[in-house]
């Protein structure tokens, strides 16, 4: 039995059966699911190797979960995006900036109920649609912040040098201005962050 504080262990053997090591029962995906939902953290391992799964079981309950029908939550162009991510340099920030909009919406997610609990919001749905595009503009800001982050130089011609202010002296003590090391490589970055940019500009 695992402590309170502890994820419960599900152990995932090679007939595909998974096992509930907290009630010494087996269990479904749909198990699974409703467990996530009641907030009941968990850990899915190989019962052979002890490797840790649970990523591509989860993974495996979402696409469980949009071939039911009437249940697709992820629209195609976010699929699209979302693909598209995949070996790209943003890659690394994308999971982070997903974590904190789904984080971020969670905290939200109550206030949305109560406004939509009304027949006459169901109708109009004008307020509960307003809060919701307040918290995808919040989410913009938040990963063009972390953008940022990618791009603390400025750009070639934005600031110029202080007057009198000496030159940097070259590696070799020759005078003049050495290029920066791998400043293709920056530009490269730079270029696909603009373009990551123009792509928020049209989501917002």
């Amino acid at each position: 039995m695992a402590a309170k504080d502890e994820p419960v262990v599900i152990k995932k053997y090679a007939n595909r059966r998974l096992y509930n090591t907290g009630t010494s029962t087996y269990v479904t995906l749909e198990d699974l699911a409703e467990m996530v939902k009641r907030g009941e953290d968990f850990s899915v391992q190989d019962a052979k190797t002890g490797e840790d799964i649970t990523h591509p079981v989860l993974t495996q309950i979402i696409f469980e979960l949009e071939n039911k029908d009437g249940q697709n939550m992820l629209p195609i162009p976010f699929l699209r995006q979302l693909i598209a991510f995949y070996g790209d340099q943003m890659q690394m920030i994308v999971p982070s900036f997903l974590e904190q909009s789904m984080i971020a919406f969670s905290k939200e997610q109550e206030r949305f109920r109560e406004q939509m609990k009304s027949p006459m919001d169901m109708m109009k749905l004008t307020t509960p649609m307003k809060a919701i595009e307040e918290q995808t503009r919040r989410n913009m800001e938040m990963f063009q912040n972390a953008m940022r982050m990618f791009t603390p130089f400025p750009a070639a011609g934005s600031v110029a040098p202080a007057a009198g202010a000496p030159e940097p002296a070259r590696k070799d003590g020759a005078e003049g201005t050495e290029a920066p090391e791998k400043s293709d490589d920056l530009q490269e970055l730079k270029e696909q962050i603009a373009a990551m940019q123009r792509k928020l500009d049209r989501m917002s």
